[in-house]
């Protein structure tokens, strides 16, 4: 996956690419040129005497060193544009992906873990990338073009390198080879931590309601133990890398200087070559240990491109057609024929064999007991998630079949939980239509009873909103979420258990007020409270997924027990407050 990911997303950089492998290979020749010419300044320059050589011969090197540092600093700055480049192109990617994701993806993967891979995990391969691009380009040159020079300064002592570079390689494989598993648990204790850490933000205000600190401290200790434990077994093998390394360096070194001094001994050696032989040797390992090094970072970036890769490849269960219905008519009906939906492997549907029609100009109730599968059936209209039996059709078409984006600019959707955006009250209520006026917003705002609010916030329209909503009473955000809703004047309305957190009061006035500006549209309410479906012009109770009744409120009372229980209970509660 990790090969995968890069050749997908490194293709439009090949020029870059090609750049830096141009410029680290003029910079590492230029590198490996210069102990050559400084063994030369030592046996012909200063063992002679020879002032003019060695001012001539520096002048070569000094040459030879700024082409080095001109191509280094080219190579590290084209290397960090693509790997910058690179970072961006994958989190664009991932972004987009999870964006396609129904309902079900996004749950199954979990946003902690989302936002981790589209985060940290990107960062560890765009790292490799940078590193490659500085280190491991650069190291293949450095270490075959070392043993060339080398050699040719002498070959008596090659048999020093074919000791002294298997043991570099083989201590430090054996080294990352005990990483990799470490390096998978870390991804995993990661998302752990932004799992405990996210809920515990979300839930603030549960937690200090309730007196949890101690028991939410608890539970971020245990995770972060954990991540910090499987951080340090994996840092205490990284921490072996180097000194391994700096030990066969050290022993090389004194190989070379001890063999190297009979050899000089014995005439077969000048000194200039030998003081040339051990820079080659030692620009071998460190070519090797930055290639070593680099595999010591591959198999975090694998797991990370693994992890990546499982988000790109998983298709959204909400496919969009081949053909797309492009055009609906003026006034939207919506039906339901046997719709149902399973997840999948489970045992039981969730929704079962559900039929109705919503009329345009009509308000169609859905009421029944927690989990009886509200939430799931309006999730079907606008394809949060797909129908998995019968159909669910907008307009007499097949919702499976018509455009996306043309379906749901013609749906207005207040959810359950109702979310806001950081920024200010008017660029919330733009969500439903960038182009809506001042005047547009402000309607919007009197039919969902909050204009009055927001006229006394510092700013008005103007005035800030938090992330999620969080500075504004629930309430508050119910009837700004609605109002979003309303700014959109769509041909279908589908309020999910958008009323529950206003007042009885509240809650009358804002459907009177909104019973005007629906009557060309289809109104869809789930609702837990009577009182807000008492007077839609028809009621579906769903029980256990399936619809055990369907009428008008009247209708019901005499014909279904499940309404009628609902109806008691919530009477009984009434009477005795």
């Amino acid at each position: 996956m990790l090969i995968t990911l890069l050749r997908t997303h490194l293709r439009p950089y090949r020029r870059w690419l090609g750049a830096v492998v141009v410029l680290q290979f003029v910079g590492t020749l230029a590198s490996l040129y210069l102990p050559s010419l400084n063994a030369d300044i030592i046996d012909n320059g200063i063992a002679r005497g020879d002032t003019g050589y060695i001012m001539s011969t520096g002048g070569w090197m000094l040459a030879a060193t700024v082409v080095q540092i001109t191509c280094t600093v080219g190579a590290v700055y084209f290397g960090a544009r693509t790997a910058m480049a690179f970072g961006r192109d994958v989190r664009a990617a991932v972004f987009h992906r999870v964006g396609e994701f129904s309902a079900r993806e996004v749950g199954r993967f979990g946003a902690p873990s989302l936002i981790t891979r589209n985060t940290n995990d990107v960062q560890q391969v765009q790292m490799l990338v940078l590193m490659s691009c500085t280190l491991l380009v650069m190291a293949p040159i450095m270490a075959v073009g070392g043993v060339i020079m080398a050699l040719r300064e002498d070959v008596g002592l090659a048999w020093l390198l074919l000791i002294c570079v298997p043991a570099l390689v083989v201590g430090i494989a054996l080294i990352a080879r005990r990483m990799v598993p470490g390096f998978r648990l870390m991804q995993e204790r990661i998302d752990g931590v932004n799992r405990v850490m996210r809920e515990q933000i979300t839930g603030i205000r549960v937690v200090r309601a309730f007196v949890r600190e101690r028991f939410e401290q608890g539970r971020f200790a245990v995770a972060n133990t954990a991540l910090t434990e499987t951080a340090l077994h994996v840092g205490r093998l990284q921490a072996l890398v180097f000194p391994w390394v700096m030990l066969v360096m050290n022993v090389s070194s004194v190989a070379v200087l001890w063999f190297g001094a009979e050899r000089i001994d014995q005439g077969h050696m000048e000194i200039g070559a030998l003081t040339a032989f051990l820079t080659y040797l030692i620009q071998i390992l460190m070519a090797v240990m930055m290639a070593t090094f680099m595999l010591v970072m591959i198999p975090r970036a694998a797991v990370c491109a693994e992890r990546i890769g499982e988000v790109l490849t998983t298709d959204s269960s909400v496919v969009p057609p081949s053909a797309p219905v492009t055009t609906l008519p003026a006034r939207l009906a919506l039906e339901l024929r046997g719709a149902g939906f399973a997840y999948p492997g489970a045992d039981e549907p969730v929704l079962r064999d559900v039929s109705f029609t919503a009329e345009p100009g009509t308000t169609t109730a859905i009421v029944g007991s927690t989990g009886s599968g509200k939430s799931t059936l309006v999730n079907l209209v606008p394809r949060l998630i797909d129908a998995t039996a019968g159909q669910v059709l907008a307009g007499g078409v097949d919702v499976r079949d018509l455009d996306p984006d043309v379906l749901r600019s013609r749906i207005g959707l207040v959810p359950q939980k109702a979310y806001l955006f950081s920024g200010t009250v008017a660029s919330n209520l733009r969500y439903g239509n960038p182009d809506a006026g001042d005047d547009d917003l402000w309607q919007a705002l009197e039919i969902a009873q909050v204009a009055g609010f927001v006229r006394e916030l510092p700013g008005g329209l103007d005035a800030p909103i938090a992330q999620g909503g969080t500075n504004v009473s629930g309430g508050q955000r119910q009837r700004l979420a609605i109002a979003r809703a309303l700014v959109r004047k769509p041909d279908l309305y589908l309020f999910d258990d958008s009323f529950s957190a206003l007042d009885l009061a509240t809650d009358a006035r804002l459907r009177a007020a909104l019973c005007p500006h629906t009557t060309n549209a289809a109104v869809v309410i789930v609702a837990q409270r009577i009182s807000t479906v008492i007077d839609a012009d028809q009621i579906v109770v769903l029980d256990d997924g399936a619809v055990v009744g369907l009428g008008s409120h009247a209708e019901l009372i005499e014909s279904c027990p499940t309404y009628t229980e609902i109806v008691e209970s919530q009477l009984t509660a009434e009477e005795a407050a």
